[in-house]
């Protein structure tokens, strides 16, 4: 598997410990999912609120910064030895501070929940109705078991 990082924000630094974290997160949630395909591509965007709300703006007329984007890639066709692009992350470092102080744990496990919840959007869930939230919270819960990363954690 292959994880390209692009860190376009200076407000949190992302350590190579995290980015092992974060390829790890993904590959954990490809097992919950079933997903063994070992040449699949994921890239991950660290960006400011502000490039956030624009992205947002842009892609989802919602004027308003948020904490990931995802963004699947939908080929009709695999060639092989071509590799599985699975899509693109995009994480607002600014909210992911937000967030971690409001619920009261580190900035990394904030961003490992966030590519957690991305990577399941970018396998097609949504949580739009009641019962594919239900669906899609029982996957994120059994990947962040599995990594042995739990709320309140203030580091791990």
């Amino acid at each position: 598997m292959n994880v390209f990082f692009d860190d376009r924000q200076d407000i949190f630094v992302i350590s190579d410990t995290l980015k092992k974290k974060i390829i790890k997160c993904i590959e954990t949630a490809l097992k919950v999912e079933n997903k063994r395909m070992s040449n699949i591509e994921v890239s991950v965007s660290f960006v400011t609120n502000e490039e956030i709300k624009n992205i947002n703006s842009r892609f989802r007329n919602i004027d308003k910064e948020t904490d990931v984007l995802s963004f699947p890639m939908d080929f009709e066709f695999l060639e092989e030895g071509m590799p599985f692009i699975l899509g693109d992350i995009i994480i607002s470092t600014e909210k992911s501070i937000e967030q971690a102080q409001e619920f009261g744990h580190s900035i990394d496990r904030e961003i490992l929940y966030l590519v957690c919840h991305s990577v399941f959007h970018l396998l097609g869930y949504d949580h739009i109705e009641e019962s594919d939230r239900i669906i899609m919270r029982n996957k994120e819960k059994e990947t962040m078991k599995l990594m042995e990363v739990f709320k309140n954690e203030k580091e791990f």
